[in-house]
Order: structure tokens, then C-alpha cells, then sequence
């Protein structure tokens, strides 16, 4: 079986961009379609997330995906 790589999410990155909207993890839940808990560890601990997520939260955010993964 093949691992999937997925890109790699800037935890900070993704915090410091939704605070500015202002926006709430409730919020940006409401806006983007991903899951509170989802969020939240992704701001947290960063970690890999699919692209489809990367796409929902950088539309509701307003910014290009490129902004949410680690260079």
C-alpha cells in the first residue's frame, strides 16, 4: 500500500491569519466547513492535512493555501 504524502500545515501560520480576521475557531469552523477539533490541532500541532482542507480554510480565510503550509 502507498503512503499519501499530504503537505504539511503552518500551525502559527494558520493561527496568527484567522486571529487577524478576527475570527474565532468557532468561526472559522462555521465559514470553512472543517471541524472545530480539526482546527484547533492543526493550530496547535500542526501536522499534514489533506488538500481539500487547506483549500476550505484558505478560501474562508481569504488567503492564498501556499500561506497555510510550511515552506
Amino acid at each position: 500500500m502507498v503512503q499519501k504524502k499530504y503537505p504539511k500545515i503552518d500551525g502559527d501560520r494558520l493561527r496568527e491569519i484567522r486571529v487577524s480576521k478576527p475570527l474565532t475557531l468557532r468561526g472559522l469552523e462555521e465559514v470553512s466547513g472543517v471541524s472545530y477539533d480539526r482546527i484547533s490541532k492543526l493550530e496547535v500541532h500542526g501536522g499534514s492535512a489533506r488538500a481539500s482542507t487547506i483549500h476550505k480554510l484558505a478560501a474562508a480565510l481569504n488567503v492564498d493555501p501556499s500561506e497555510l503550509v510550511k515552506s
